[in-house]
């Protein structure tokens, strides 16, 4: 099947009032384990990597897996670069065919978030690609380094929209990467108040440890994407454990990946049956 666009993947969430869950992956198991999920439930989904998480020339191999599964997969899968941070990361994930990017430019100010913001923009309309921006402070890096959580200002992410037309946005709602400190409160009155004046999809990172009424709430306002990363890796750390040789490691890690896939799915919403 083709590979699958966000854009699209999002505008059938929404018309069935779901989410697509966004599964960071970092080896071929991995990648497996999370398309066999979205086969087995009949859902869309996406595989991600963050430039943060790739060394030297790391891109080519594990996107060219990512590419391939997706393409091979009875489902459509759409393969996203997650929290791109330089534009050489970008250019080289959408040359190699990745369907969508980020581009994270929270921590500018705003004007000029927006201004390199619209660069990649230009850069990626001609590969049809579409593209995600963040804005607020989401708590904690991708790779689990403190950073404080500043909430989105309503007024500040329908500026930012009217200004660039991302195809979709991160904002943060109280929400951080990694293993939360307690119970996360998420501020949906900030996402409510930017809704009243665009309907772009929203994305929710740090999804890992939000309760599945925050989750199901989410998505029904228009967080269309939901990002997991850490509960994947967790799970495949924890599975590997007291494997005998390393081809059960692997087994392991492929299935650990595809029931975090399947659970989060679930909770996001299946695809609805085609009439027949």
């Amino acid at each position: 099947m083709p590979i699958a666009n966000m854009r699209d993947l999002l505008a059938e969430a929404r018309r069935e009032k779901r989410a697509v869950g966004s599964f960071s992956v970092s080896s071929i198991n991995m990648i497996m384990g999370i398309v066999n999920a979205a086969e087995q439930l009949h859902t869309p989904v996406i595989l991600q990597v963050a430039e943060k998480r790739l060394r030297d020339g790391e891109l080519a191999i594990l996107g060219a897996a990512m590419l391939a599964a997706a393409k091979q997969s009875s489902q459509p899968i759409g393969v996203h670069l997650d929290h791109g941070e330089t534009i050489e990361c970008i250019r080289r994930a959408l040359e190699l065919g990745f369907t969508s990017v980020m581009y994270d430019g929270s921590r500018l100010p705003l004007e000029e978030n927006i201004c390199q913001t619209n660069k990649v923009m230009e850069l990626a309309r001609p590969f049809h690609a579409a593209v995600e921006a963040e804005i607020g402070s989401v708590g904690k890096t991708e790779t689990g380094q403190a950073a404080p959580a500043i909430c989105a200002k309503p007024e500040e992410g329908v500026h930012f929209l009217k200004e660039t037309g991302v195809d979709a946005l991160a904002v943060a709602i109280g929400n951080a990467h990694g293993v939360y400190v307690g119970a996360p409160h998420l501020r949906f009155e900030v996402l409510e108040e930017m809704l009243k004046s665009c309907d772009t999809p929203f994305v929710l990172h740090g999804g890992t440890g939000i309760s599945d009424a925050d989750f199901h709430r989410a998505a029904q306002l228009g967080m269309l994407k939901i990002n997991i990363a850490t509960a994947t890796f967790m799970a495949a750390t924890q599975a590997a454990q007291g494997a005998q040789d390393y081809f059960e490691m692997i087994r392991r890690i492929e299935a650990a990946a595809e029931q975090v896939a399947m659970h989060h799915i679930r909770i996001f919403g299946v695809k609805a049956k085609e009439e027949v």
